[in-house]
C-alpha cells in the first residue's frame, strides 16, 4: 500500500480526527489540526488517529455487493466521523435561499406542462439516501416535504427514529414551510437505495380524493421524488457502483420539476487514496449524471503522475440520453461542515426534458 502524500495526510486528519470521539476522547487541548503538528503528536495518539484507515480496511475486506451491510458495524464501534450532529449548513442555505430562486426560474416550464397540471395536489416528497441519524431528513420535513431517509444500518435508523420522536424536535426543526401548510412527515426506513422495496412504504398504490359526488380513485402516484439530497452517499459507495447510483437517481427523480441536490464532497482528496470516503471531482458528477448508468473510464496511476490515477477520462459523446440529468446551477458553499469549509460545492440537477 503506497504511503499517503502530505495532501492526503492533511485531508485524513481534517476529515476524521475531529469527529472520532471514541479514540480521541482524551486528546490534549490546544493541538493544532495541521499535518505538521499532527506528526509531532505522541506515539500513542498517532496509533489512534487514522480512523480513515480503519474504515478503508473494513470495507476493503468486503466485496462491493456486501459493503452496504458493513456500515452497521461502524455504528456499533462508534466509528462515525460523518455524523455531525446537525443538518448540513449548506443544505439549510440551499433550501432557504437558492432553491426558491431556481424553482421560480423554472416555473414557466412546469406551468406549461399539461401532465404536471393534472397531477392531484399533494405534498412534495424528498429522499435522503444514506441518511444516518436523519438530521437532513428532519430539516426537509420542516420545510414542508414528506421526507424519507434510507440507511442500511439498523443502529442509524434507530437513532434517527429517536430524534424524530424527541420532545425538542419542534424547537430544533421549526416549521419553515413557505406555503404555510405546516411541516411534512419524516419517515426512516432501513432499506437499500438500489431496491424498489422501500417504494411501497413511500408511495401509495392509489390516491383517493373526495368530491361532491363522493370519493374518487386516482391512478397510483409516480414512484419518484421531488427532491433528492446526496451528501456523503456517493463518496461512500465503491467506485464500481457509481453508474448504478446515477441510473437510480435518474429513475427516482421526478421529471416534473424534480431537483437533485448534491453537496459535492470530498473534492480535494486524491481518488487514488481509496475510501470511504472516496475522492470525487466535478467532472465525475457531470459524467455520471449526464449519462446515467454508463460506465466511467479513469486515468491509470502512470497517467496521474504524483497524484495517482482515478481521475475521469472525458466522455466526448455529444448526444445525451433521454434520462440524462443536467446541471441547473453550481456554487461554492458559503456555509458547510468544518471538514468541507472552503472546499465544498453544491450542485442542483434536473431531468434534461
Amino acid at each position: 500500500m503506497p504511503k499517503p502524500s502530505h495532501e492526503q495526510d492533511s485531508f485524513l486528519y481534517e476529515t476524521y480526527v475531529p469527529r472520532y470521539t471514541g479514540l480521541l476522547a482524551d486528546r490534549p487541548d490546544g493541538i493544532s489540526r495541521t499535518p505538521s503538528n499532527w506528526k509531532k503528536n505522541t506515539k500513542e495518539e498517532m496509533a489512534s488517529v487514522d480512523v480513515r484507515e480503519r474504515l478503508r480496511q473494513h470495507f476493503d475486506a468486503l466485496p462491493p455487493e456486501k459493503q452496504a451491510g458493513g456500515w452497521n458495524a461502524m455504528w456499533e464501534q462508534n466509528v462515525t466521523p460523518w455524523d455531525r450532529g446537525e443538518p448540513s449548513p449548506a443544505l439549510v442555505d440551499t433550501l432557504q435561499h437558492k432553491l426558491p430562486q431556481i424553482e421560480a426560474s423554472s416555473s414557466q416550464d412546469t406551468s406549461s406542462n399539461k401532465a404536471h397540471n393534472q397531477q392531484p395536489t399533494r405534498r412534495k416528497k424528498a429522499l435522503v439516501p444514506g441518511c444516518g441519524r436523519g438530521y437532513d431528513v428532519l430539516l426537509l420535513a420542516a420545510y414542508g416535504y414528506d421526507a424519507y431517509g434510507l440507511d442500511t444500518s439498523t443502529l442509524a435508523i434507530q437513532g434517527a427514529q429517536e430524534l424524530a420522536q424527541s420532545p425538542d424536535r419542534e424547537t430544533k426543526y421549526p416549521s419553515t414551510n413557505p406555503s404555510g401548510t405546516g411541516p411534512g412527515t419524516a419517515t426512516f426506513l432501513e432499506a437499500d437505495f438500489f431496491s424498489d422495496d422501500f417504494l411501497t412504504q413511500s408511495h401509495s398504490p392509489t390516491t383517493t380524493t373526495t368530491t361532491t359526488t363522493g370519493p374518487e380513485q386516482h391512478p397510483a402516484e409516480p414512484k419518484t421524488f421531488d427532491l433528492i439530497y446526496d451528501y456523503t452517499f456517493l463518496c461512500a459507495l465503491p467506485p464500481s457502483l457509481r453508474p448504478a447510483w446515477s441510473k437510480r437517481m435518474s429513475q427516482l427523480l421526478s421529471p416534473l420539476g424534480g431537483m437533485l441536490i448534491c453537496l459535492e464532497f470530498p473534492l480535494r482528496k486524491p481518488p487514488s487514496s481509496g475510501g470511504p470516503p472516496h475522492g470525487l471531482t466535478r467532472e465525475l458528477y457531470e459524467q455520471l449524471l449526464n449519462r446515467p448508468g454508463k460506465g466511467v473510464e479513469y486515468t491509470t496511476a502512470q497517467e496521474g503522475g504524483e497524484e495517482g490515477g482515478g481521475y475521469v477520462i472525458e466522455d466526448r459523446t455529444t448526444e445525451m440520453p433521454r434520462d440524462a440529468l443536467v446541471k441547473v446551477e453550481r456554487w461554492k458553499a458559503e456555509r458547510t461542515h468544518e471538514v468541507g469549509r472552503d472546499m465544498d460545492f453544491v450542485s442542483v440537477w434536473k431531468h434534461v426534458q
